[in-house]
């Protein structure tokens, strides 16, 4: 069954040969450099919110996968919720210092922005 997987050759063009094999193009997966090489931004804004406040951490480089983990960690240590995408983490109120203190702890090299 693996042999067919129909959704990775979704862009193949049909071929008439008996013996055609797909083979699938290695894509290189990004690395998520160490922590202590990331310069995270911890910054606070209200725009487009209706007033509320919310906590952006800001300069994430890796995976989608690592930006994930590092969101849930910072969520539940914070005991609030965000969201983590497009290499921005997003916590719901204020907290710029209790985050920088997390990251700091984690081994991230993080400032406030504003």
């Amino acid at each position: 069954m693996a042999d067919n997987d129909w959704k990775k050759r979704l862009g193949v063009v049909y071929s008439t040969d008996p013996g055609f094999v797909y083979e699938e193009d290695e894509q290189q997966r990004e690395q998520t450099p160490a922590p202590e090489k990331q310069r995270l931004i911890v910054t606070i804004d209200r725009r487009q919110r209706a007033g509320k406040q919310v906590t952006l951490v800001k300069g994430f480089v890796g995976s989608d996968e690592d930006l994930a983990a590092l969101g849930k960690s910072l969520k539940q240590r914070c005991g609030v919720g965000g969201t983590a995408k497009d290499g921005e983490i997003t916590l719901q109120g204020d907290l710029r210092e209790k985050v920088c203190a997390l990251l700091a702890q984690m081994g991230y090299k993080a400032g406030r922005g504003n």
